[in-house]
């Protein structure tokens, strides 16, 4: 079922006249923030209640709103009409942007160290404390991160070294598992167990032989050897 319609006039009862107020004006508040926000209006909202209560919502300055109003308003009067007053206003804001502007670059002049000729004293010395509160950060800043690089050289040294650790390790298993593999291998088990004189038996290889029935004749001796061969 739909709501009813509500008849509007004023509410007799205080109670749920100051529920009803308190209700439509959050609403209220809404549908201007809505406003501003999605149609990019200049939006002022002043509401006071039956106890004297102020209030007010503006995306932009309240007095600078109802300034503008005042001026579109006096087009009644014949004094300005809306679209003088309304650049009016665009003139007098972008004169207080430029104006701003210029505050910033002469900020930044004077903190490169360029056009100081107009300082005073004073104006002097607040610039020197600005520069040495800012060389103090950027100095604590500084030292932060060399302080958080050497920490991490520190750090990955020390995993370096445990890999170079962990690799050493594994490789020393290896080679213990590659020695446990020979000594029970078949081969490596039957030459332990040949006597030590065949294993130390020089390998016969007949060129370095030759045999005498090879020369054609029996070897003659003199008597003169044979005596040297008695004696020998």
């Amino acid at each position: 079922m739909g709501r009813g319609k509500i008849e509007i006039k004023r509410i007799e009862n205080t109670t749920n006249r100051q529920v009803t107020f308190c209700k439509r004006r959050n609403g209220l508040l809404k549908k201007a923030y809505e406003l501003s926000i999605l149609c990019d209006a200049e939006v002022a909202l002043i509401v006071f209640s039956t106890r004297g209560r102020l209030y007010e919502y503006s995306n932009n300055n309240i007095k600078s709103t109802i300034e503008r109003y005042k001026k579109a308003s006096a087009d009644s009067s014949g004094t300005t009409s809306i679209t003088e007053a309304n650049t009016q206003y665009y003139q007098h804001e972008s004169m207080k942007l430029r104006q701003q502007i210029q505050i910033l670059q002469n900020g930044n002049r004077h903190l490169m160290g360029e056009a100081l000729s107009s300082l005073s004293v004073k104006e002097l010395k607040q610039l020197e404390n600005r520069l040495e509160r800012g060389i103090t950060r950027i100095r604590s800043k500084k030292h932060e991160l060399l302080f958080a690089e050497i920490e991490y050289k520190q750090k990955r040294e020390v995993e370096l070294q445990n890999e170079n650790i962990y690799l050493r390790t594994k490789i020393a298993e290896t080679e213990h598992a590659q020695q446990a593999n020979m000594l029970q291998a078949p081969e490596f088990k039957a030459n332990m167990l040949q006597p030590p004189e065949f294993n130390t038996l020089p390998t016969f290889d007949s060129r370095n032989y030759f045999q005498l029935n090879m020369l054609g004749t029996t070897p003659q001796f003199s008597h003169q050897d044979q005596t040297a061969l008695h004696l020998g």
